[in-house]
């Protein structure tokens, strides 16, 4: 039996062991501490039975060798070899001693915060394995999966494009608003019906002498030499537009710099671009609905149906040349105006 006057709890045992060893560092204190913490986190079956003294020891007391045996490694039938940790003198390659116990309840600096070695307060797991996998629901995906996302999302960005800018379906639905020379043009979308009936005239709308024409309106008034004098002039929106008219074709002149005179509504075959001498041009090949915004801010004229259009501008003036059957014809008589 052991001696009541001998110490059997096992951290006394190991100071008991650290006395007789020669190790400069670290201190035995350090050294049981971290040996009792460790088997402290082991698992019960991995825990060996504390060594006790019998009765056949001399003097009932276990040798040092013994308890050092007993501390250090776990029992036969162990199947998980104890792996030394950071804070065993083992695991110290440079034998400076310096590691800290990791017992929270031993003497000493307090234990660092758990890390990928070391577990958290209260783990049963084996000191020195790594942490088991943790999922996380929002991981980042594979590369493989990025670049078949790109794929599907660059295939349908091209079927959306194809569709909407190359079909007449995907063009009808999406309205495009073009300011140009004084002219709203809203391409696409729904331009409904065409406008029948009589067409409403201008508001103040007057006929008037090419010359009184000129003498109202403040911007210079230009005649194609290519249709000679009109036959028909007015002057409408106190001064604001100017209109000539001959057998098929009318010309509206006006200042297309600040406001929208006109609004069309264009549908199929759309608007192309061209030029006029050294100007930008659109042509409008076919029939569209035209509608006139006045000046004073007042209700639009009812939308009336023009022909074939091409628009450009001269200056500070904005024209609308309508009626010429193509586009040669039009830009010939665009390009005659003095």
């Amino acid at each position: 039996m052991t001696s009541p006057d001998e110490p059997d709890d096992l951290e006394s045992r190991l100071l008991a062991l650290g006395e007789s060893l020669d190790v400069p560092a670290p201190p035995p204190t350090d050294v049981a501490a971290a040996v009792r913490a460790r088997l402290e986190a082991l698992p019960s079956p991995q825990r060996h039975p504390l060594p006790t003294s019998t009765d056949s020891d001399a003097g009932g007391t276990a040798s040092p060798e013994a308890a050092s045996s007993d501390a250090a490694s776990p029992g036969a039938g162990s199947a998980d070899p104890v792996v030394p940790d950071a804070a065993s003198p083992e695991a110290d390659p440079s034998g400076s001693g310096d590691s800290e116990p990791s017992d929270p309840d031993a003497s000493g600096p307090a234990s660092p915060a758990p890390g990928p070695s070391r577990p958290a307060r209260g783990s049963r797991r084996p000191r020195g394995f790594p942490p088991a996998p943790v999922r996380r629901a929002g991981r980042t995906a594979r590369p493989g999966a990025r670049v078949r996302r790109r794929v599907v999302v660059a295939v349908v960005a091209v079927m959306v494009a194809l569709f909407f800018g190359a079909t007449p379906v995907g063009r009808a639905a999406v309205a495009e608003i073009l300011r140009f020379a004084g002219i709203e043009l809203r391409i696409g979308g729904d331009p409904g019906p065409l406008p029948s009936g009589v067409p409403s005239p201008l508001p103040g709308e007057e006929r008037v002498t090419l010359q009184q024409a000129r003498e109202r309106v403040v911007f210079p008034v230009g005649v194609p030499a290519a249709l000679g004098e009109p036959q028909d002039v007015r002057v409408s929106d106190g001064g604001r537009v100017v209109s000539m008219l001959w057998p098929g074709v009318r010309l509206d002149q006006y200042d297309g710099t600040l406001d929208v005179v006109f609004r069309k509504e264009l549908g199929e075959p759309w608007p192309e671009d061209a030029v006029v001498g050294n100007s930008h041009a659109w042509w409008i090949p076919a029939k569209h609905a035209l509608t006139y915004r006045p000046r004073a801010g007042g209700p639009e004229v009812e939308s009336r149906l023009s022909g074939s259009t091409l628009i450009w501008q001269r200056g500070q003036v904005g024209l609308r040349l309508e009626g010429p059957a193509d586009l040669a014809r039009a830009r010939e008589i665009a390009e005659s105006v003095r």
